[in-house]
């Protein structure tokens, strides 16, 4: 799996004026959760973009002050003015403790409805599972081979080995729909279908 490799330092100091100092260095604070106890770090605001603008899930290995943690992103704080990262948590992956994380879909196939004239609209782009970090996978795939005009797949259809899906099962993940110039050409011939009786 992708891994992505963040260097830190402890953080020591914390409060309003601190955490606009650091923020003044273009540092962003940090926590990791998960572990035995919780971790505050500060890293340079660079060292994020690789995990916080990509649409690809990723593990993070962050190395505080040369310990270093295997993690995943847990969520992410930005300015609601400039749009500036402000905080980030992740959280600490324990082997034999599951883990909720939202793997990104990857669509397979070349679609029945597709090849008869339809359009492929993909509805969700991810999925939230529950699993052991060993289970994670960079994307889920999914397979659009036999979806046919009007036809959907759905949450429930996704099957997994060892992971669970949160999401409602009954929720559309892709569905084909007719094309305009499918339904003109289908009321066309419904129309010379009632010329010829």
């Amino acid at each position: 799996m992708k891994t992505i490799t963040i260097e830190g330092q402890l953080r020591t100091e914390f409060g309003k004026s601190a955490t606009r100092q650091l923020r003044s260095q273009d540092l962003v604070p940090g926590v990791i959760y998960g572990g035995a106890k919780e971790i505050n770090f500060v890293a340079p605001t660079p060292a994020f973009k690789g995990i916080v603008y990509t649409n690809e899930f990723m593990l993070a290995e962050i190395i505080v002050d040369g310990v270093s943690y295997k993690t995943i992103l847990k969520d992410l704080q930005f300015d609601k003015v400039s749009d500036a990262l402000t905080h980030i948590d992740f959280l600490e992956l324990n082997e034999d403790k599951p883990v909720i994380a939202t793997i990104p879909l990857r669509f397979v196939g070349n679609s029945k409805g597709v090849k008869t004239g339809g359009r492929l609209i993909t509805k969700v782009k991810s999925l939230k599972v529950k699993t052991l970090p060993k289970y994670l996978k960079d994307f889920i795939e999914v397979d659009i081979t036999e979806l046919d005009l009007n036809g959907n797949i759905r949450v429930e259809d996704v099957k997994l080995d060892n992971i669970e899906v949160l999401n409602s099962a009954r929720i559309p993940v892709a569905t084909v729909v007719l094309t305009r110039a499918l339904k003109q050409e289908q009321a066309a011939e419904a129309k010379e279908g009632k010329k010829k009786k």
